[in-house]
C-alpha cells in the first residue's frame, strides 16, 4: 500500500476485505481534513466512500476461483473546490446478482451523499466509481 496525502492527495491500494473499508474511509477522510472539509462534509464523504469500497469486497471478486483483489483509491482537490475519489477493482465489472447480500441501496445512497457521480467499466477489467465533493 503506497499513500501520500496533504498537498498531494491520497494514491494507495488496499487488499479487498471488509476489514480494510474503515482504513480506507479514515484515509480519504485525512485527505478532505486536509483540505478543510468540515464535520457534515467529512460525515457525507465516508459514507459514500465506504459505500463504495465495500460494493468492491462485495462484487468485484465474486467469481469461483477468483482471487481476492485490490481497491485502488485516489483522493485529490481540484480547482481549490472539489474533492475528487476514484475507487476502482481489477474485478468483473458491473452485472446483475441475484443473491446479492445487500439490500441494493449502495448507488442511490453513493449519489445522495456526493455532489457528482461517475460509475464506469475500465478498459483493462474492473469498474472504477468517482466521486466529487464541492468543499466549502
Amino acid at each position: 500500500m503506497v499513500s501520500t496525502h496533504a498537498t498531494t492527495g491520497l494514491d494507495a491500494c488496499y487488499p479487498a476485505q471488509a476489514s480494510r473499508v474503515a482504513d480506507i474511509r479514515g484515509a480519504v477522510a485525512a485527505v478532505a481534513a486536509d483540505y478543510g472539509a468540515g464535520d457534515g462534509l467529512l460525515m457525507r464523504i465516508g459514507l459514500a466512500v465506504s459505500e463504495a469500497a465495500t460494493n468492491v469486497v462485495l462484487h468485484a471478486y465474486r467469481e469461483a476461483g477468483m482471487a481476492r483483489g485490490l481497491i485502488h483509491v485516489k483522493a485529490r482537490c481540484r480547482e481549490q473546490r472539489f474533492l475528487e475519489v476514484s475507487v476502482r477493482d481489477d474485478g468483473i465489472g458491473m452485472s446483475p446478482r441475484h443473491d446479492s447480500p445487500g439490500l441494493g441501496l449502495g448507488l442511490s445512497l453513493m449519489a445522495h451523499e456526493a455532489d457528482g457521480l461517475e460509475i464506469r467499466a475500465c478498459d483493462d477489467g474492473g469498474t472504477e466509481v468517482q466521486l466529487r465533493f464541492a468543499l466549502a
